[in-house]
């Protein structure tokens, strides 16, 4: 029998998503088990988890536990997929409201329930893994509480704890009184946990975890720096921070068999992309143009580098390009977006929704993708624009930097274009040089969407990262 891995997260697909923790939560047990990991995954049962996934549910047991002077009821759900146990943390009070976020006390509270239904749940299931593999601040307070209050059960007392860092800027800032009202952490773990008068989660998860690792080696060294570090890079700098790449899952995301696509291709069959984008045109009112290169832009944030995007735009007009926008997030750039279609609406689109099917045809019909983030722990949007034959113009930070590798027009070498600096003119500089060779030299640009496709960003390397690391703790 294989290691034996307990996944914890906030979200996972296909259950439910907000970002690109749910798609490495869907993926990595896969590849894990691929390798001969026996893998469970439990996250909340949210409410806004699509029925088709609610009927396949398996009610487990239910019980009680108290939370301070509550007593909160824990029901317990599950789906086996691919041999893979996905078990669903349930309480109504907590997870049935319309969002899957949201903030102040009311958010402290529901993640520390899950916190305590984690372990709750596998004691009552007597799921005795490993290795707990924990994600983000929502998972921070686990360890903790391992540590604290549950490594005196026999059954956890060889538990080895791996924490995963998707994004250090969201931290989890909770009222201490609230906390211990909550868990009864006690004063000693409070103070470790201690954050400018608040409890800080991720802190938590960092201190109290027996491995920490980030999602991609260069990430890995710049949050150990004041200028990526979010205040926490004093911290950091005492732990050994493991940089695993994010991978994404090819049988998922493959334009050969992708349904979403009116046509499908591949690296070596390439004209159907061609139909990709016409009818992508098509469909969001762009001027029908072969000529013209189709420039996609990722979620509606700063960290995406939109106020670069936003002073380049008339330059990128200029050089021919249209514009394709999806997302939600800032209501500042939904208005700008919303603006430049409507005045510019053959050569700019904009779709202020979630829209998985869509963002899939973007990628398929896209000639470019704008991704000038400030900062980029991994980054999933590159890997998926290579894999569709979407050429990535990035900054060179976190993951961008790892993924991307700079064009070379003397030695006909890379997969996508990229800049150093945080500034507006070095992403036009970037973005004018991937629109000049689309126009200007069509072979080589076959050539390049050519590496960019067959780029290997799978899970199996990155897997047996993971199974290394959670071996080697094993044996300590």
């Amino acid at each position: 029998m294989g290691l034996k891995i307990f996944l914890v997260a906030s979200e996972c697909v296909p259950f439910i998503k907000t970002g690109g923790l749910a798609d490495v939560v869907g993926a990595l047990p896969a590849a894990l088990k691929r390798l001969g990991a026996e893998v469970s995954v439990l996250i909340p049962k949210y409410s806004m988890i699509p029925q088709q996934f609610r009927k396949e549910m398996q009610h487990i047991t239910d019980f009680s536990i108290q939370l301070g002077w509550r007593k909160q009821y824990i029901g317990v759900e599950k789906i086996h997929r691919e041999g893979i146990d996905f078990y669903f943390a349930d309480n109504e009070f907590y997870f049935k409201q319309d969002y899957v976020y949201s903030s102040g006390d009311f958010e402290a509270e529901r993640y520390c329930w899950f916190s305590k239904a984690a372990l709750e749940i596998m004691q009552k299931l007597d799921i005795v893994p490993d290795i707990i593999h924990l994600n983000d601040w929502q998972t921070g307070m686990i360890p903790l509480l391992l540590r604290e209050q549950y490594s005196a059960l026999p059954e956890f007392s060889r538990v080895k704890t791996v924490f995963t860092i998707h994004n250090l800027r969201y931290q989890g800032l909770m009222n201490p009184m609230l906390v211990n009202d909550l868990l009864s952490l006690g004063q000693n773990a409070l103070a470790q946990i201690e954050y400018y008068c608040n409890i800080n989660c991720m802190k938590a998860g960092i201190i109290y975890s027996d491995a920490v690792t980030t999602v991609s080696p260069t990430y890995a060294k710049e949050i150990c720096t004041p200028r990526c570090g979010e205040t926490l890079d004093g911290l950091l700098r005492h732990k050994h921070i493991a940089g695993i790449l994010n991978g994404i899952d090819k049988k998922l995301y493959n334009p050969w068999t992708d349904k979403a696509l009116c046509s499908r291709f591949s690296k070596n069959q390439p004209q159907g992309k061609q139909k990709c984008k016409s009818a992508l045109q098509t469909a969001l009112g762009l001027e029908q143009s072969e000529e013209r290169p189709v420039a996609a832009v990722s979620r509606l944030t700063n960290q995406k580098g939109l106020d670069l995007f936003r002073a380049v735009i008339p330059g990128l007009l200029d050089l021919g390009a249209q514009l394709v926008i999806l997302g939600m997030g800032d209501a500042e750039y939904e208005r700008m977006f919303a603006d430049l279609a409507a005045i510019n609406s053959s050569s700019v689109a904009f779709r202020a929704e979630m829209n998985d099917a869509l963002a899939r045809q973007i990628y398929a019909g896209a000639d470019i993708f704008l991704m000038p983030s400030a900062f980029e722990p991994c980054g999933l949007s590159q890997l998926l624009a290579m894999r569709y034959g979407a050429i990535p113009v990035v900054r060179e930070t976190g993951g961008l930097a790892d993924t991307v590798i700079p064009y070379n027009r003397f030695t006909d070498e890379g997969t996508g274009f990229s800049f150093r600096n945080y500034s507006a003119d070095e992403l036009y500089n970037a973005s004018r040089a991937a629109i000049e060779l689309y126009c200007g030299d069509k072979a080589a640009w076959q050539r390049l969407t050519a590496r960019a496709m067959a780029a290997d960003f799978g899970w199996s390397r990155s897997a047996g990262e993971y199974l290394h690391l959670y071996k080697t703790l094993k044996m300590n």
